[in-house]
């Protein structure tokens, strides 16, 4: 793994040109080009925020607490976050299919491909972080929000994030190659995956709830609930995860990826052949 990440970092100029390439293919022919990156995020917010934050404003600020006063910044903290998980694995799984004449005819490690899909979703998620500043500012001056030490979540939760998502790219790619169905398998898991994570909600609404006890251990199982925590911390420090919730996912994620690289590695001689 380690003579791998060293060939992977050789190439990184590779890898450069990639993202390149498939944010330039992606908006040569919209009018609005990268701006789209931000209106879907900000009208998914504005749709949960009417749901959440006006016919349901009584249950959702019981909840919230302190976040109540300035929910949108709480949802679309969640949702620009979001979109960079869901459109990195959407567009994970057909990372080797739709560009198999790159990978058998370009001489360079074949994870650059589909860890090139996460790298570029991620750039349209840093597009958004002028936004969320901005918003977030507003809330601050004044007095609903106040950042200050919890804005060192931001890196922690970017890397962790990422840790993950180039782990299951990697898995998630490979087995495409060879059992087609899991890139119709991946849209339903990630429907589930939106609503079984701290996004539009905040965790102490599971952890609150009646739900038997085991299944909120397996809730908080999933990584991503970390992350997101990590995400909404930012701007509200309460909703730092504890030292058990941090430590799981920190731990899950490495995990993801060192099992997502040998697979790959693995798997690579069959899906050249099959490419």
């Amino acid at each position: 793994m380690t003579s791998g990440v060293a060939a992977l970092w050789s190439h990184r100029n590779s890898l450069r040109i990639l993202v390149r390439r498939d944010l330039a293919v992606k908006y040569q022919q919209s009018v609005l080009g990268y701006v789209w990156s931000l209106i879907e995020p900000l009208g998914m917010g504005a749709i949960y925020w009417f749901v959440f934050g006006v016919l349901y404003s009584r249950d959702t600020g019981r909840h919230l607490g302190e976040a109540a006063e300035s929910y949108p910044l709480f949802l679309i903290t969640g949702i620009f976050a979001w979109m960079w998980t869901s459109s990195a694995l959407s567009e994970a799984t057909n990372a080797l299919t739709g560009q198999s004449r790159l990978i058998t005819t370009m001489n360079v490690p074949r994870q650059v491909f589909p860890i090139g899909r996460v790298a570029g979703r991620f750039a349209e998620y840093a597009a958004g972080l002028p936004i969320l500043a901005a918003v977030a500012l507003t809330y601050a001056l004044h007095g609903r929000v106040h950042p200050g030490w919890s804005l060192v979540a931001l890196p922690l939760a970017v890397a962790v994030q990422g840790t993950l998502l180039i782990g299951l790219s990697l898995l998630l790619s490979a087995f495409n190659v060879l059992m087609r169905d899991v890139e119709r398998v991946m849209r339903l898991v990630i429907r589930v995956l939106f609503y079984a994570t701290p996004i539009i909600y905040p965790l102490s609404l599971v952890r609150d709830s009646d739900l038997p006890g085991w299944l909120k251990i397996a809730y908080e199982v999933n990584p991503l609930v970390g992350i997101f925590q990590l995400h909404h911390a930012i701007w509200y420090p309460d909703e730092f995860p504890d030292a058990r919730l941090l430590a799981t996912t920190v731990a899950g994620s490495v995990l993801v990826l060192v099992v997502g690289w040998l697979s790959f590695r693995r798997l690579e001689p069959a899906v050249l052949k099959e490419l």
